[in-house]
């Protein structure tokens, strides 16, 4: 089956099964104390490998530190120097940044299994204790394929997910748990119910409050004023794509909340929402991710079959203005650090995570310079994490604190890294 933003729902690494490490006692211990309302937070700690045999790692030292800091015997896969939760028990694909919650790093992270009730976990980083704690496990009636937090209210957050035979897509709300020793039911506010198409995401304005929010379907582009205190969402306009091949993905423009990157087949087009018509396009490209510099104007990133990484300017989509050269296999999604916009993240199915310096401005960029021109050379590859048994589908820079980062692989393995060795190299 193929998922609403490309691909299919077995990464490629699955055609040779690998083995997946158990959680580790303190993640069961977390869903059970859930169920059972035992506890209203339960830590994960770190999980390790020793050979082929599971372990538990207790101790707390630096997560970020060399792994021959830690006591003997206590390693993570493949040299990680990340903290792992191990709170997910099934498939996932979806991690978002909670960007609204101002007073810690946070994350939300949602579940894709086709015979069980899913769920989605609200994840945070204890400050000064190294370990992730999951500060709420909500269930969820439906496979998630697509998974955004609101930027302005930390309780908020969206979903498309599969319904019966086709998809849906939902704003959801975080009830206050107010030292209740289980996590309530999601309050689902309202549902984006004109689509007659596959629902492929949903996307809120990065910056401050807005009353808008967008939903790309296979054929269509949908505006949505909101009004989440009432629990209402109309259709405010709509554009078609019908001459265009399918609609897989897209990023609102943080410089300009009337400009949209809507991801086709073959082509990316930049609509403006105002006569929700296209103004411009980048053709002969599979892209699979598109995002948004979040400190230049015009500068986006773009995640690529062919190419692996892309740097172009809105001004002239003739040529890139820079080439990365991605993963070793599909390169499928890039960000933008959001506040040292020249390091980019990476994610594929390769199991690997890659962090990018790729500078780029009017003074190395020239008009309409080609790529591999000597203005286009590429930048160093600063890291690759394989801390990882599957593809990576999400990953999502920290708000709180942009050295930090978390991935999430296929099957449901979380880890959070950090970048602060490579700042100085910026």
């Amino acid at each position: 089956m193929e998922a609403p933003g490309g691909g299919h729902r077995c990464s490629s690494t699955e055609t040779r099964r690998r083995r997946r490490v158990p959680h580790a006692r303190t993640a069961d211990s977390c869903y059970l104390n859930y169920v059972s309302g035992l506890a209203k937070r339960t830590s994960i700690s770190l999980r390790t490998v020793e050979g082929d045999l599971p372990a538990v790692s207790p101790f707390r030292g630096s997560p970020f530190a060399s792994p021959t800091d830690s006591p003997a015997g206590a390693r993570m896969q493949g040299g990680s120097t990340g903290i792992v939760y191990g709170g997910l028990k099934y498939q996932a694909r979806c991690i978002a940044d909670v960007r609204a919650d101002a007073g810690s790093t946070t994350f939300l992270a949602g579940t894709l299994s086709l015979k069980e009730e899913n769920e989605v976990h609200l994840i945070r980083l204890l400050p000064g204790e190294n370990e992730l704690v999951c500060d709420g496990l909500f269930y969820h009636p439906n496979e998630i394929w697509d998974l955004k937090s609101c930027p302005f209210d930390h309780r908020l957050f969206s979903t498309v997910y599969t319904s019966g035979e086709g998809y849906g897509a939902s704003v959801w709300k975080i009830p206050e748990l107010y030292g209740q020793s289980n996590s309530p039911q999601l309050e689902e506010l309202f549902k984006l119910d004109e689509h007659t198409a596959k629902i492929r995401c949903v996307l809120w304005w990065p910056l401050g409050k807005h009353d808008k929010i967008i939903s790309i379907d296979e054929r269509n582009i949908f505006l949505w004023n909101i009004d989440p205190s009432n629990k209402s969402a109309k259709v405010v306009s709509q554009g078609s794509a019908d001459m265009l091949p399918n609609l897989r993905g897209g990023a609102w423009d943080p410089h300009n909340h009337n400009s949209i990157a809507a991801i086709t087949d073959s082509s990316l087009h930049f609509w403006d929402l105002r006569s929700m018509k296209r103004s411009n396009a980048i053709e002969h490209a599979h892209i699979r991710d598109v995002d948004y510099n979040p400190k230049k104007q015009n500068i986006i990133a773009t995640a690529e079959d062919e190419f692996g990484i892309r740097l172009w300017d809105l001004r002239m989509l003739k040529h890139p203005l820079k080439d990365l050269p991605g993963h070793s296999h599909w390169t499928w999604a890039a960000r933008h650090n959001p506040e040292y916009d020249e390091l980019i993240l990476s994610a594929g199915t390769d199991s690997a995570v890659n962090l990018w310096l790729a500078k780029v401005g009017t003074d190395e960029s020239g008009p309409e310079s080609p790529s591999g021109s000597p203005n286009s050379q590429e930048e160093p590859l600063l890291n690759s994490y394989t801390d990882y048994e599957d593809s990576i589908y999400g990953i999502a820079w920290s708000s709180h604190d942009p050295s930090l980062f978390a991935s999430l692989s296929y099957d449901g393995r979380v880890v959070l890294e950090s970048i602060k060795p490579y700042l100085q190299r910026k």
